[in-house]
């Protein structure tokens, strides 16, 4: 199987077309994905942070030259730690400065945290405005950029103030990968991996007998790879596009990983946090006879072969159950749990219990 150079994938919503997930191999097609959404009479903000910026700002200002009638460009700085309000309240003051209206797009460009600030932002700004994702990083690509969840920060708890609102484009350029650093890089797979663990046994396998090509950043391999996950998550986000049931199964791994995040203060990336939590859920599903030790090791080799983490040191059992509990997935103090009935078959679970926690957690804090 080969990818084309450039690949469409369209997302509904109850019937309806919402958006295209273009995956292209350069920026070269963007101007002409944002003329067909009118943007030629429009003012479009690139927001981005102090890591892409010097990357790729210049290129899409080149670009969105030709295809708006003023394109305006806002820095912030790089790192979860600013994925808060008050870097939203500068991207406000920029478009107000600005006079942009609500016809008007913001761009974000660059990962996971510029991507759900910046959506944030457009979902509030004047009762929200459009806005297109350029992911630069595998995690964005794969996963934060599609589904219209935007969000920040508020103090220690993750994505604790957000909105769902639904890019007009997502523009994945794939070989923007090639400046990824590689902890980023094995950041991206922990979700990648998650992906077939949760839907597809088929893909999770290919990941595992690709890993060679994977791992030398072979363009071809990448490219169908991303496609594979963002296959998976079209058609979960189609399903539940407001999470209400069936989206929640693309948390698995973040009960515990959220919570391990937030108590190394956003220190470790978000995909390798999801790693250890997934791990620690796998446990819990052999225990309960759902997933088999062959499989669990299969998702062990994965993750030494990604370079992502098998166990997490300077945390206590304790402080890791009371996170879980100010997690946004908890409903009626109950919390709702992700695990999987066999690899590629996840489901909502209310009845995990605290010491099946505690024995899930022996497997990644022992």
């Amino acid at each position: 199987m080969q990818m084309e150079k450039m690949e469409r994938i369209p997302v509904s919503q109850n019937g309806n077309h919402m958006y295209d997930i273009v995956l292209d191999r350069s920026f070269q097609g963007l101007q002409r994905e944002l003329k067909a959404l009118g943007t030629e009479s429009r003012k479009l903000c690139i927001v981005t942070d102090t890591n892409v910026a010097p990357l790729y700002l210049q290129e899409i200002l080149d670009i969105t030259a030709g295809c708006c009638r003023q394109a305006d460009s806002l820095v912030i700085p790089a790192g979860e730690e600013h994925k808060n309000l008050d870097t939203v309240r500068t991207v406000y003051e920029f478009l107000i400065e600005r006079h942009y209206d609500r016809k008007d797009l913001l761009v974000a460009l660059g990962g996971g945290v510029v991507g759900d600030l910046c959506g944030f932002a457009a979902a509030t700004y004047l009762r929200g405005v459009g806005f297109v994702q350029i992911p630069t990083t595998l995690l964005s690509q794969v996963d934060s950029s599609i589904g219209g969840k935007t969000g920040v920060d508020f103090d220690a708890y993750k994505n604790m103030v957000g909105a769902f609102h639904m890019p007009r484009l997502v523009y994945a350029n794939v070989s923007a990968l090639k400046t990824l650093p590689a902890l980023q890089f094995s950041s991206g797979m922990g979700e990648v991996i998650k992906h077939g663990l949760i839907r597809d046994r088929e893909y999770f396998d290919w990941i595992l007998s690709h890993e060679r090509d994977i791992l030398a950043h072979d363009p071809e391999t990448l490219a169908l790879m991303i496609q594979g996950s963002c296959l998976i998550k079209r058609e979960v986000v189609e399903l539940d596009p407001t999470e209400q049931n069936e989206r929640a199964a693309l948390n698995f791994g973040h009960t515990l990983g959220h919570a391990i995040e937030k108590l190394k203060q956003f220190s470790m990336p978000h995909g390798l946090c999801v790693a250890l939590g997934a791990l620690a859920a796998m446990r819990l599903c052999v225990n309960r006879g759902m997933v088999s030790e062959a499989d669990t090791e299969a998702y062990r080799g994965a993750l030494r072969a990604f370079d992502l983490p098998q166990t997490v040191s300077s945390l206590k059992e304790d402080d890791v159950l009371a996170a879980t509990k100010s997690d946004k997935k908890m409903e009626a103090g109950i919390i709702k749990f992700i695990l999987l009935n066999g690899v590629g078959h996840a489901y909502i679970d209310r009845t995990v219990t605290e010491d099946e926690m505690r024995q899930a957690l022996h497997e990644i804090m022992r």
